[in-house]
């Protein structure tokens, strides 16, 4: 899938938003890494912070492009908000942030009130990592499943190329299983709502 920017760029942008702990930058950084690995020649991920403790909202950004990009500053009209915790919905300022078609990606078990006008993809990261029990020091870990989500909306990454950038970053194999087994079940659990925004 090719977006263009309005300058005449062609790549994808995409903002991930999470609390301290969940793994949003490890999960901007393995979708850059995957979508690297599958040759497109421009990958940048970067990650930017509130608060630094468990629990703040944080948030992280991913470019991605066939060819390499020359441009590091901070993205401010993505085409793809990933919520890793919908709570943070609540302010506002993510949804209206996107650009004209693009895509919601949020862990939620249904769809939030609050969105109405732009396309969704809907996954219980949550309910999938405590049935895999991705659990870490009593905090459910929910970026693998959201990776499994944002693959099932981008046609950018495969899902096999994805499953072993993940398995890459886990060595134990048990856990490697684990993670990879949540992207996987993720994907196929992900509920999919188009709902394009009239203006451009």
């Amino acid at each position: 899938m090719t977006f263009s920017t309005g300058n005449g760029a062609n790549y994808c942008e995409i903002k991930w938003h999470g609390r301290g702990g969940q793994g949003a930058i490890t999960a901007a950084q393995i979708f850059a890494e995957a979508a690297y690995r599958e040759g497109y020649k421009g990958v940048t991920a970067s990650s930017s912070f509130g608060a630094e403790r468990r629990g703040a909202a944080i948030s992280a950004a991913t470019r991605i492009a066939r060819e390499p990009i020359r441009i590091f500053s901070q993205i401010e009209l993505p085409h793809v908000a990933v919520v890793l915790d919908y709570s943070l919905l609540e302010n506002g300022n993510i949804l209206h942030s996107l650009r004209p078609d693009g895509w919601l990606v949020v862990n939620a078990s249904s769809l939030p009130g609050s969105v109405t006008e732009c396309n969704i993809a809907i996954v219980d990261a949550t309910a999938i990592s405590r049935q895999l029990n991705l659990i870490v020091s009593g905090l459910v870990i929910v970026n693998t499943p959201i990776l499994g989500a944002l693959c099932r909306v981008l046609d950018m990454v495969s899902l096999d190329g994805l499953l072993e950038t993940v398995g890459k970053r886990f060595p134990a194999i048990s856990a490697r299983e684990t993670n990879q087994n949540s992207v996987r079940l993720a994907y196929e659990k992900t509920q999919i709502i188009v709902n394009h925004r009239g203006k451009p």
